[in-house]
């Protein structure tokens, strides 16, 4: 496993060497500790593009596990700015496509390249929950997903991943020394949703409400039991 200071060192060296290593990197990663298993590949043929991907969080290492298995999907995540931080996670940062986002607030820049982005065509992932569950489970997701879709028109599909928690478990205490585990992991795909439509009586705050935890549930569907938290 490589170290945060050998992290740090091949941080340094020029983007396209740092991205080449990295990916190296990462791909042998996977195949030495994830056992990866995907369901509804189907679901994505003859979806329309842009598409924007929804799923729930447990691990830093659920982003890579997805852009390894829908490598041809050409996915731009949207990204907590600590990833970029962390000379070890950022690694990972780099041979992915990302946008970065302030946590927990109304982080406007980073809405309008989102939805600059889907508007040009290109896809995109995005968790909605805002941060990686610490229960294991799924959390409370943060606003302003239901306003993306609408100004983009993106096609929505959701994706759901559980046993990343154990590929590369949270440490609290410092990002940068997460390890990777033997573990298998599955990623399922659901069908496209179509999110639902606000009635003409009803306050935009509760249609947001409403509309989220719809398409909340639609990502829980594809979870085990246990792991659909607030959104069983």
């Amino acid at each position: 496993m490589i170290s945060p200071g050998a992290a740090r060192i091949i941080g340094y060296l020029p983007k396209d060497v740092v991205r080449f290593f990295s990916g190296k990197l990462i791909k042998k990663y996977l195949k030495t500790y994830a056992d990866i298993e995907v369901k509804g590949m189907e679901n994505l043929k003859d979806v329309k593009k842009p598409i924007l991907f929804v799923c729930n969080h447990l691990s830093n290492s659920d982003g890579l596990v997805i852009n390894n298995i829908l490598r041809d999907q050409d996915i731009t995540f949207v990204a907590g700015a600590k990833l970029s931080d962390n000379p070890l996670t950022s690694l990972g940062v780099y041979i992915t496509k990302t946008i970065t986002i302030k946590p927990n607030t109304p982080d406007k820049e980073a809405i309008s390249g989102i939805v600059k982005t889907l508007k040009e065509g290109k896809n995109i992932l995005i968790f909605p929950e805002g941060t990686r569950s610490r229960t294991g489970s799924m959390i409370k997701a943060k606003k302003g997903i239901i306003l993306i879709q609408r100004l983009s028109k993106a096609s929505v599909i959701p994706l759901g991943i559980y046993g990343s928690e154990k590929l590369l478990p949270i440490n609290e205490n410092d990002m940068g020394q997460e390890k990777f585990h033997h573990a298998k992991v599955t990623l399922s795909i659901g069908e496209e949703v179509q999110i639902p439509a606000k009635d003409r009586e009803e306050d935009k705050r509760e249609y947001e409400e409403r509309a989220m935890k719809f398409l909340m549930k639609k990502i829980a569907e594809l979870l085990p039991e246990q792991y659909r938290g607030e959104y069983k």
